[in-house]
C-alpha cells in the first residue's frame, strides 16, 4: 500500500424484524484517524499498517461504539485473515467471520463475540470513484445473510447484509469533497448500490449498479437526487430515489458523518436503503480532530 493509502473492509446488516442493525469497518490506514493524519503530515512516507482499526457500531436496543487504532505490532495479516489487537476477519471458504473482543469508548462498554456474514455470490465488479483514479471501490458479497451471537452484549438476531472494501494511493481528503451512497435490497433479493461522489475542482461521479444475487452486475439509470432533513450535527444528506424519500431512522450522527436508515425508491421498487453521508472538509476541521481521540484511542 502507498503511504498515505488506505484499504478498508465494509460490513452493514440489518435485522429482519428491524430492531437491530451493525457496521463493522476493518481499516489498514485508518482514513477518519487524527493519529494516522498528523503522523502522514509530518512523514509522507508513513506507513499505513501502523493505523490499522476494526470499527463496531451497533445499533437497536443495546448500542456500542468502538475503534480503538493500534499499531503494526498489534496487527497480523494472512491470505485468508486480519487481526487488529484480540479481533480479527477471517474467511473460511464459505462465510466471513468477524471474530469481535472491542471496548467502546467515550463509554467503556464491551463488544464481544461473531459475527458471521454468509454471501449468496462473491462479487468481482471494480470501479474507480475520482477523476484521477487514485480511490476506489467494489462490493465483495452484495447480497449476503448475517447471522450475530454476541455475549457482550447479549444480542442474538439474523437478517440482510452486505460486504463491499474502498482502497486509495493517497489521503481519502485530497480529491473528494463530500459524498452519499446507500444500498437496498429489492424484491428479487438483488442489491441496488447508488454512489453519489463529489470532488472538490466541482467534478462529481454517480454510480448506480444492480448486483444480482449470484454476483452478476448491471448498471441502471440513477433517480433524481433528493434533499433530505440535515442531522442533529448539521451535516448534509441527499439521495437518489425515484420516490419520495424519509428518514426512517438516524443511526449515527457525528460532525462529519451520518448513517441512516431511509424508506426510498430504487427501480421502481419502494425500498429501505442503508445511507451514509460524509464531509471532507468537516473532517479537517481543528475541532473535529481535536474531538477524535475521545472516540478513537490509539495503542502503540
Amino acid at each position: 500500500m502507498a503511504p498515505g493509502g488506505y484499504l478498508w473492509w465494509y460490513v452493514d446488516a440489518v435485522s429482519d424484524d428491524g430492531r437491530h442493525a451493525l457496521t463493522v469497518i476493518a481499516f489498514v490506514g485508518s482514513v477518519f484517524s487524527p493519529y494516522y493524519r498528523r503522523a502522514f503530515h509530518r512523514d509522507p512516507m508513513t506507513d499505513p499498517l501502523q493505523h490499522c482499526a476494526i470499527n463496531v457500531a451497533l445499533y437497536g436496543d443495546a448500542r456500542r461504539w468502538t475503534m480503538t487504532e493500534r499499531a503494526a505490532r498489534h496487527v497480523q495479516r494472512s491470505a485468508t485473515a486480519f487481526v487488529v489487537g484480540p479481533s480479527r476477519v477471517r474467511w473460511d471458504g464459505g462465510a466471513l467471520c468477524l471474530d469481535i473482543d472491542e471496548v467502546g469508548m467515550p463509554w467503556p462498554r464491551r463488544v464481544r463475540g461473531r459475527v458471521r456474514i454468509w454471501p449468496h455470490g462473491l462479487a468481482r465488479w471494480r470501479t474507480t470513484l475520482d477523476t484521477g483514479g487514485a480511490h476506489r471501490w467494489g462490493p465483495i458479497a452484495p447480497c449476503a445473510r448475517a447471522e450475530v451471537e454476541l455475549d457482550a452484549p447479549a444480542l442474538r438476531w439474523q437478517g440482510e447484509a452486505y460486504v463491499d472494501s474502498n482502497d486509495g494511493d493517497e489521503p481519502i481528503e485530497r480529491p473528494f469533497a463530500d459524498w452519499d451512497w446507500s444500498r437496498a435490497t429489492l424484491a428479487d433479493g438483488s442489491t441496488a448500490v447508488i454512489y453519489d461522489v463529489r470532488e472538490r475542482g466541482g467534478a462529481g461521479r454517480v454510480i448506480a449498479q444492480r448486483f444480482a444475487t449470484h454476483g452478476q452486475t448491471e448498471a441502471f439509470a440513477a433517480p433524481p437526487r433528493q434533499r433530505l432533513p440535515r442531522t442533529g450535527w448539521r451535516v448534509a444528506r441527499q439521495i437518489r430515489s425515484d420516490a419520495p424519500a424519509r428518514v426512517h431512522r438516524t443511526l449515527e450522527d457525528t460532525p462529519f458523518y451520518a448513517r441512516s436508515l431511509l424508506d426510498c425508491g430504487v427501480l421502481g421498487q419502494r425500498v429501505q436503503a442503508v445511507h451514509e453521508s460524509l464531509s471532507l472538509p468537516r473532517l479537517q476541521s481543528p475541532m473535529v480532530q481535536w474531538m477524535l481521540p475521545w472516540r478513537m484511542p490509539r495503542r502503540r
